[in-house]
């Protein structure tokens, strides 16, 4: 199963394969339950929804028409069954007691002011890089292209566009070491 490609597991799900069902959960299934997490905040109804999605990879395989990935389309049927799992979740007021119980995780104020401090100067840090190197950190990490979308609207290779992530990012990392900025927030 390791060497097949997804579209490969997938048309085989399509003839029933319980095998290649396996090998696309063990490929795709923890990505598909942390995009849930992050949807509907809550682990317990991500599990549910994530053996839902792959169900519907089981009984739409047949369907599936290869005009986007696969984990593009699974991730869109994951995105569907949150999205629907919200509408339907219904929404109670909380009683006063409860509500002033729930503590604040907002930042304070200090925090606030140092997180736009370091935001100012990573933004400098980025202007100081090449246009090479400040269009591959843009497109890819603001704009959330992959690496072969980036070499496609760069037109250069995909080595290229690696090789250019790769020195920005350590470029980044120096510099913001030199100004004493760690990579984490406080």
């Amino acid at each position: 199963m390791t060497g097949a490609s997804d579209e490969a597991l997938v048309m085989r799900v399509a003839g029933g394969d319980a095998v290649a069902m396996q090998g696309l959960y063990a490929r795709h299934s923890t990505r598909v339950f942390r995009f849930l997490v992050r949807l509907v905040r809550d682990a317990t109804q991500a599990e549910d929804l994530m053996s839902d999605v792959f169900f519907d990879v089981w009984q739409q395989a047949a369907r599936f028409e290869g005009r986007s990935s696969v984990s593009t389309w699974m991730l869109s049927i994951a995105r569907f069954k949150a999205l629907s799992h919200l509408r339907k979740r219904p929404h109670h007021a909380l009683e006063p007691e409860t509500a002033e119980a729930i503590a604040d995780e907002a930042d304070t104020p200090e925090i606030l002011l140092q997180k736009v401090g370091k935001a100012e100067v990573i933004r400098r840090c980025l202007a100081d890089l090449s246009l090479e190197h400040r269009e591959v950190i843009d497109l890819v990490y603001y704009h959330e292209r992959s690496v072969d979308e980036v070499a496609e609207i760069v037109g250069v290779p995909t080595g290229t566009v690696k090789t250019r992530l790769f020195h920005a990012r350590k470029r980044l990392s120096d510099k913001l070491t030199e100004l004493g900025i760690d990579r984490g927030w406080p």
